[in-house]
C-alpha cells in the first residue's frame, strides 16, 4: 500500500472523530453512572424527553438509537421496571407503543442534566469558537443525515397525548 495513504487527510478525520467520541464518552459514562444510568438508558430518555409529549413509537425509538427492535424492547422492559418509562398503546394502530417518559424517568435526567452539560461544555463545545461550533454542527448534521437517515425518525410526526388528542410536532 502507498505510504501516503496513511497521510490522507480522511484517515485523519476519521481517526479524530473517533478519538474525541472515545474521550467524550469515557467522560459521560462516569457521570451518568453516578445517577445510576448507562449511556444507552441515558440516550433513551433524553431522545423521549425531546419529542413530541415525551414520547416515541419503540419502531422510531431503534431507528433514531440504532439499537434492533428487540434491543430497545430489553432497554425499555428494564427501564420500565425501573419506573423511568412506561408503555402506552398505540390508539391508530394496535400492533404499534409508545415509550413515554415518567416523572421519575424526567426527575432522573433532571438531576443528570446539569453534569452533563458542564462535561459538554468543559470538553467539547466550550473548545470552540461560536463559528466554528456552527460550522461543526452543520458538518455533523450531514453526515449524521448521510449514514443514518433514520436518526430523527418520529421526532417531527405528532404523537398521542394519552387523551385520544395529539401534541403538535
Amino acid at each position: 500500500m502507498n505510504q501516503n495513504a496513511f497521510d490522507d487527510p480522511r484517515i485523519t478525520a476519521v481517526g479524530l472523530l473517533y478519538e474525541a467520541h472515545a474521550g467524550l464518552s469515557a467522560r459521560f459514562a462516569a457521570q451518568f453512572e453516578e445517577h445510576d444510568l448507562s449511556p444507552v438508558e441515558f440516550e433513551v430518555l433524553t431522545r423521549l424527553a425531546r419529542s413530541p409529549g415525551n414520547q416515541l413509537r419503540m419502531t422510531d425509538l431503534a431507528a433514531q438509537t440504532s439499537l434492533s427492535t428487540s434491543g430497545v424492547t430489553r432497554v425499555v422492559d428494564r427501564m420500565e421496571r425501573d419506573g423511568l418509562l412506561t408503555r402506552r398503546a398505540c390508539p391508530s394502530d394496535r400492533r404499534s407503543s409508545y415509550a413515554v417518559v415518567t416523572a421519575t424517568g424526567m426527575q432522573r435526567l433532571d438531576e443528570t442534566m446539569p453534569g452533563h452539560l458542564r462535561i459538554i461544555e468543559q470538553w467539547f463545545t466550550g473548545q470552540l469558537e461560536p463559528a466554528a461550533l456552527d460550522a461543526l454542527l452543520d458538518g455533523l448534521r450531514r453526515v449524521r443525515d448521510a449514514v443514518h437517515p433514520g436518526a430523527t425518525a418520529g421526532s417531527s410526526e405528532s404523537a398521542p397525548t394519552g387523551d385520544g388528542a395529539t401534541a403538535p410536532a
